[in-house]
């Protein structure tokens, strides 16, 4: 018997989301019913407060798991059960699946970016790297960044407790002075090696760059987690001055491939995922 799966994306302003098309096209390819569903909070003229009724209304229509994205990726925590290694390390949530009547949070950004900078900037220095957001995708971000052997990482958030709160659950995790919450941006950008941007600064609906264009420098590397434009203002800044760059295609691609997986008990097929992701992207 052919599986049958129902999945969703929570969260604002998703309506351009590539998510749907990449699990629907995998699914149809092993042969599954395979349906996925947007559960947008502006389209629905709802907030965050309503995520504890979204969640109980899955439940009801025997959702196999849903996706969390901006900005509810760490105001679930509290509403699971359970929560993978991963995820209590980052301390967000982007994946979640019913098990035995239980909701378990699963993090598949941190392995999604880590695969696409391995991909993409592999052979980059990073001794020293600018991180721009502190939020659900930042956390997982920057603790993908250091795995990958960021030596010091600097975070900017708007709210600079919060950057100081990541810091500082980085340097349990990874070692004291690997992280730090970023106070003079005209410096840390000076002696940087790369930049990434983890906020939604840069999306279609919040046009701009993270950072002032002039503070980019031609030997730095920019990534960035933004995919829909997938050239955003930054990434086009940072193109013009000849800096090596990581759109956020690969980060989308390679966290569906592990939420498939979460999802249908399924291997998935990260190529073919990530071609379908660039036929709809060209």
């Amino acid at each position: 018997m052919k599986a049958r799966i129902l999945a969703g994306l929570i969260g604002s302003g998703i309506q351009a989301s590539r998510t749907p098309a990449l699990h629907e096209h995998e699914g149809d390819a092993q042969g599954m019913h395979y349906l996925y569903r947007l559960i947008d909070l502006d389209q629905l003229h709802l907030d965050s407060s309503a995520l504890p009724d979204l969640l109980r209304a899955a439940e009801q229509m025997n959702f196999t798991g849903l996706n969390i994205t901006y900005p509810c990726k760490q105001l679930i925590l509290p509403l699971l059960d359970e929560l993978s290694p991963e995820a209590r390390g980052i301390g967000a949530v982007n994946t979640v699946i019913w098990r035995e009547g239980k909701r378990i949070g699963h993090n598949t950004d941190c392995l999604g970016f880590a695969e696409g900078f391995r991909r993409g900037l592999s052979d980059t220095a990073r001794k020293r790297v600018v991180q721009m957001g502190a939020g659900g995708a930042g956390a997982a971000v920057a603790h993908a960044l250091l795995g990958e052997g960021v030596e010091q990482l600097s975070i900017f958030n708007v709210d600079d407790n919060r950057a100081q709160s990541l810091a500082d659950n980085l340097n349990q995790h990874f070692g004291v002075g690997r992280a730090q919450a970023g106070s003079n941006l005209t410096s840390a950008m000076a002696e940087a090696d790369g930049l990434v941007n983890t906020t939604p600064i840069g999306m279609a609906k919040l046009p701009g760059t993270p950072v002032p264009p002039p503070l980019l420098r031609r030997a730095m590397w920019v990534a960035e987690i933004v995919y829909f434009p997938l050239q955003t203002e930054l990434l086009r800044e940072a193109r013009a001055l000849g800096c090596r760059t990581l759109d956020g295609g690969q980060m989308a691609v390679f966290q569906a491939v592990k939420a498939f997986e979460l999802f249908s008990g399924e291997v998935a097929n990260a190529e073919r995922m990530l071609e379908h992701f660039q036929h709809m992207n060209n």
